[in-house]
């Protein structure tokens, strides 16, 4: 790996180096390394491009990095992955792609994750998307799909902040009785950029919760779509919440829907999109900040 692959690897992953454990770090369209081990094992598809991670049942404490490197204008990168977490395995996943484009053609990564969680486990997806360089349009368009066993745990963490021209991100769950499904996702755009995000999740057993937050800022000319549909078909817990600033000449669509097939189902959604408050730059000010600085602490707040 170069300096550009380190640095890539430090936003979306926070890697110094090779992390411990079990890992596929991906560039360019192909895996340039790989460990498994008893408990977490890294297999490749037969049929496709991708990786089967098969947790073993019981373990606890293990973490696995899958982080993907573009480094190449003109690259269209597509993977499959599948997750299977055995029963009351716990696990962080770290993925996430990087993407360097000095280069004339667009550069873009479409990652197909799907979640197969077994009864009463827990997995944290930590995913962070992030672009740099002076060359074509940089893009992701992931799919992610779960499917949350019973009494078991899904916490989602998307981190999309600055670089990225275009991205097309849909989520798509179905929980088990007991199950759980958290969101946090934390989105940026500035100059044309384009963003849009969209959540499909089924509550289908009983005692079911889901808890989705996005918080978004959009800058200069740019431009997000927020579209979620939550469907509650039992006695379960559903909320969904969308906060947005917006700046300059940007733009922000939020459009949360519920449905309560069953009367035992309680589903709330909020939305809230507006500028920053005079009152909160002018306090910072008063404190020694620029406008700028003030801006930009406020932002930071917000997304954190």
């Amino acid at each position: 790996m170069d300096k550009i692959d380190s640095e890539l690897l430090l936003k979306i992953a926070e890697l110094h180096g090779i992390p411990e454990g079990s890992y596929n770090i991906r560039k360019d369209g192909t895996s340039i390394g790989r460990h498994s081990d008893p408990d977490v094992q890294i297999v490749s598809k037969s049929d496709k491009d991708g990786i089967d991670i098969i947790v073993r049942a019981g373990v606890k404490g293990k973490s696995v990095h899958i982080p993907v490197l573009l480094t190449k204008g003109g690259m269209l990168d597509t993977v499959y992955n599948d997750f299977y977490i055995g029963k009351g395995a716990e696990v962080t996943i770290i993925a996430g792609c990087g993407i360097h484009n000095d280069e004339c053609g667009e550069s873009r990564h479409d990652g197909v994750h799907t979640f197969h969680l077994d009864k009463g486990s827990k997995v944290t997806y930590i995913e962070r998307h992030y672009a740099e360089g002076d060359g074509g349009k940089k893009s992701f368009s992931p799919v992610t799909k779960a499917i949350v066993g019973k009494d078991a745990c899904l916490i989602m963490e998307s981190t999309q902040l600055g670089g990225v021209s275009y991205t097309d991100r849909k989520t798509e769950a179905v929980l088990r009785a007991g199950a759980k499904l958290i969101v946090k996702e934390k989105i940026l755009t500035d100059a044309d950029d384009v963003a849009h995000t969209y959540f499909k999740v089924k509550l289908m057993g009983e005692d079911s919760s889901a808890d989705i937050v996005s918080r978004s800022v959009a800058r200069d000319n740019s431009r997000q779509k927020f579209v979620s549909d939550m469907i509650g078909k039992s006695r379960c817990f559903g909320h969904v919440e969308c906060d947005g600033i917006l700046m300059d000449s940007a733009r922000i669509v939020s459009s949360p829907r519920i449905d309560a097939i069953s009367p035992e189902a309680s589903l709330v959604h909020e939305a809230a999109v507006g500028k920053i408050a005079g009152e909160q730059l002018i306090k910072l000010m008063s404190l020694g900040l620029t406008d700028k600085q003030a801006e930009d602490a406020i932002i930071e707040g917000f997304l954190n």
